[in-house]
C-alpha cells in the first residue's frame, strides 16, 4: 500500500489582474505620441522644443538634428499631428512649441 502524502494548501500563483487604468479611447491618444516618438529624429526635435524658449522657428531646427528643412518640417508634422506640438505660421516662416499636457500625459503614462 502507498503511503498517503499530505498536501500544501492550494494557493494562486500571481495577484489578480487590475483593470488599466488607462482608457481605451486614452490609450489611443498615448499610442499615436509614442508612436511618434519612436524615431530618433522626433525624440530629439521634441526634447529641444521641451528644453528651449517657448516657440521655436523650424528652420532654427535643421542645424541642431543635422537634417534638411523639408525632413526636419516632415517630422515636425508627424509630432504636430500627434497632438505633441502647435504651429502658428509667422509671416513664411512656422513656429512649432510643445503641448505640455501632451507630455505630462505621457510622462503619467510611464510612471508606476
Amino acid at each position: 500500500m502507498l503511503p498517503v502524502l499530505t498536501q500544501p494548501d492550494v494557493v494562486a500563483c500571481c495577484a489578480p489582474i487590475q483593470q488599466s487604468s488607462i482608457e481605451p479611447g486614452g490609450a489611443e491618444v498615448l499610442a499615436r505620441g509614442f508612436a511618434a516618438l519612436g524615431d530618433p529624429v522626433r525624440l530629439r526635435l521634441l526634447s529641444i522644443l521641451a528644453t528651449g524658449p517657448d516657440a521655436v522657428c523650424a528652420c532654427d531646427l535643421v542645424a541642431p538634428v543635422g537634417k534638411s528643412q523639408p525632413t526636419v518640417s516632415h517630422h515636425l508634422k508627424v509630432l504636430r499631428e500627434a497632438g505633441l506640438v502647435t504651429s502658428e505660421k509667422r509671416g513664411v516662416n512656422v513656429w512649432y512649441a510643445v503641448v505640455p499636457a501632451a507630455l505630462e500625459a505621457l510622462r503619467d503614462a510611464l510612471a508606476p
